[in-house]
């Protein structure tokens, strides 16, 4: 168990929580959640040992694993899978140990160190690590690229695997789902209900939140409150607390005024001045219970569009990607009045490009994309934030907008996204990232578009911030189309989904739901073809499944083991030289497919035909190479097992 008692945690000058008590027990999956900049992360630092409270206690049990996400990741040639299973810190350690135990041919102790492995999983852990990454949205090929080819967003799932893949006690997680998307999220909910240790998971994801937690530590006034259940049970009985606080606030509230009242009528009164005298010192002594009801200093609205079209786009044999690379092929759709669409999709499938073409951001490469007259779009993506001028302040943006209108209306405007008094004076580049993206929301609201294309505009906000967006949304008149990952905002505002797969955009006759199941087949399908893939890993099936009853069994199949070391060896490095050669092939495919380089630079262009013609003989002799030592292998095994049956 984990238990603060009494603490007060800073960070310089700043109070972050005070006078906190709470127990977390062993098992349970807490969900953490509270305003931006309120300390939750703090709390996750001072648990690892990072930050020491001011005042109190948090006490840690000795000896707990405790695994979190990293917020780094170096550029490593590594391959993403070896990356992940790196998570495995004991794993990795034994089979540091195994390899100087065969080193220095100590059979007894690689005997020893071979059970071991067979207790941390370490014939199984190729196949999760692979389930794992397949469930996070890595393609089979991405999983042999070097990790320093992927992008920052990548690299935190990579990241984010690493850290589901270790043997923990305690797993922290902070923000999972902010560079997931829906697929992913979905799949990540599955593995941390199945997850066996204590979870403290900070989110603004409610859904994400109702699917695993046992229990919701709310950081409110300063410190915070611990709630049974999962974020809806939370609200319930957040919202009982709340109005219990307020009638009890009222009581004594009558309590004073009727005690003020006797004190002012009596107390220059000398027979009653004594009596008076004790009342105020029983005002004094009552406590005025503080509701703990944060009121949302969020509340706004899409003001209705000046002009309704019908037909707001139409696609047309689309094809629509950047420069030669087509991602999305024969689109033909349209968006009408009163449209509320939300998409789905995995990361890199094409929903943003989708959105980018409609916006006009990026024209298509073949096809057309016709806007309705008199059409008004009020476009948000994260990278739309990059156009915000660092230097104007929130009311210098509208007042560039509508130079007309008065201070107090724009002021007006503006306080319904938390911009208020000196908060819309300050520089946007002095803004967070959530009230970033408030402004760029403000901005495009103040427009009144009549189509709203919104591309992840949940993400940098907190939970107050996404229910108002919410509510806005639910009673914009518009059309809108929306990407998100968060499951509450999509499921209270799409009417239809639209699913982005395999380059084809379709609607998705089904409700989220059943978006959730035809996923969830489609990474058993995965799982299931890893199980048969898997299923001779290590010295073979029935070498694994085997259970030897004596010490001098055990030894003899760990020389066995050491003895197939080098020749799996051989095939890891072929294997490893196959994925290099075929990611050489593909990348010079990709610039040759520019066709300009074949006049731009006519010897260049020579020069990789001839390299590509290398990399292909020196793959096939490569790949029969492979072959030809992993049928040794296998007949080395199978006859190992024969003669071990007899």
């Amino acid at each position: 168990m984990i238990s603060l008692s009494d603490v007060t945690l800073m960070r310089g000058t700043r109070v972050l929580m005070e006078h906190a008590t709470a127990a977390l027990y062993d098992g349970h999956k807490i969900g953490i959640i509270g305003r931006n900049g309120c300390g939750k992360s703090s709390l996750f630092a001072a648990i690892q040992g990072e930050l020491a409270p001011e005042l109190g206690t948090l006490a840690v049990p000795k000896g707990l694993r405790i695994a979190a996400v990293a917020q780094q990741t170096p550029a490593l040639t590594e391959a993403a899978l070896d990356y992940v299973i790196d998570g495995d810190k004991e794993l990795r350690a034994l089979q540091r140990q195994q390899e100087e135990a065969m080193a220095a041919g100590d059979g007894e102790k690689i005997a020893l160190i071979e059970d071991k492995l067979g207790i941390v999983g370490a014939w199984t852990v190729k196949a999760r690590a692979e389930n794992l990454l397949d469930g996070l949205g890595f393609s089979k090929d991405e999983m042999s690229r070097p990790v320093k080819e992927f992008s920052g967003g990548w690299r935190m799932r990579l990241n984010l695997a690493q850290a589901l893949i270790a043997r923990s006690d305690l797993l922290l997680l902070d923000e999972p789902t902010n560079h997931l998307d829906l697929d992913t999220i979905m799949f990540l909910e599955g593995y941390l209900k199945a997850y066996q240790g204590t979870l403290l998971c900070i989110s603004h994801d409610r859904d994400f939140l109702d699917s695993f937690c046992s229990d919701i530590l709310h950081f409110e006034s300063g410190t915070v409150v611990l709630y049974k259940g999962n974020y809806s049970a939370y609200e319930r009985l957040r919202a009982e607390r709340i109005k219990a606080e307020k009638a009890a606030r009222r009581k004594e509230e009558a309590t004073l005024a009727h005690l003020q009242a006797f004190v002012d009528r009596f107390r220059y009164k000398a027979t009653k001045a004594k009596q008076a005298q004790s009342m105020l010192k029983a005002i004094d002594r009552i406590k005025l219970t503080a509701v703990t009801q944060e009121e949302s200093p969020f509340s706004f609205t899409f003001p209705e569009p000046d002009r309704t079209v019908a037909v707001l786009a139409s696609f047309h044999q689309v094809t629509a990607g950047y420069g030669t690379e087509a991602i999305l092929h024969d689109i033909n759709v349209q968006l009408l009045a009163g449209d509320r669409i939300g998409l789905l999709g995995r990361n890199g499938q094409g929903k943003s490009t989708f959105i980018k073409t409609l916006a006009g951001i990026i024209p298509p490469l073949q096809g057309t994309v016709t806007l309705g007259k008199d059409i008004k779009l009020g476009y948000f993506a994260q990278q739309e934030l990059e156009e915000l001028n660092l230097e104007r302040s929130a009311l210098e943006h509208l007042q560039k907008l509508d130079p007309k209108a008065s201070e107090r209306e724009l002021r007006s405007f503006l306080g319904g996204f938390a911009f208020s008094g000196d908060k819309a004076l300050l520089p946007a580049g002095q803004l967070s990232g959530g009230e970033q993206a408030r402004l760029a929301l403000a901005i495009i609201a103040y427009q009144k578009p009549n189509l709203l294309l919104l591309d992840e505009p949940t993400n940098h906000l907190d939970l107050e911030m996404r229910e108002a967006l919410t509510v806005a949304l639910a009673s914009y008149p518009g059309a809108l189309l929306l990407v998100s990952h968060d499951r509450h905002l999509l499921e209270a505002i799409a009417e239809k989904l639209w699913l982005i797969d395999e380059g084809k955009v379709s609607e998705f006759n089904g409700d989220l739901n059943d978006y959730q199941e035809y996923l969830s087949n489609k990474h058993k399908r995965f799982a299931d073809s890893l199980k048969e893939k898997h299923a001779p890993e290590g010295a073979g099936p029935s070498m694994s499944a085997k259970a030897y009853k004596s010490k001098e069994d055990k030894r003899a199949m760990a020389q066995f083991r050491a003895s197939l070391r080098p020749l799996k060896l051989e095939i890891e490095a072929l294997e490893k030289k196959t994925a290099k050669l075929e990611d050489r092939i593909k990348e010079i495919d990709g610039i040759l497919a520019q066709g300009t380089i074949y006049q731009e630079d006519s010897a260049k262009a020579e020069a990789l035909m001839i390299e590509r013609a290398q990399c292909a003989h020196e793959l096939e002799d490569t790949e029969e190479q492979w072959l030809d030592k992993q049928s040794t292998l296998e007949d080395i095994i199978a006859k190992h097992d024969k003669e071990s049956a007899c």
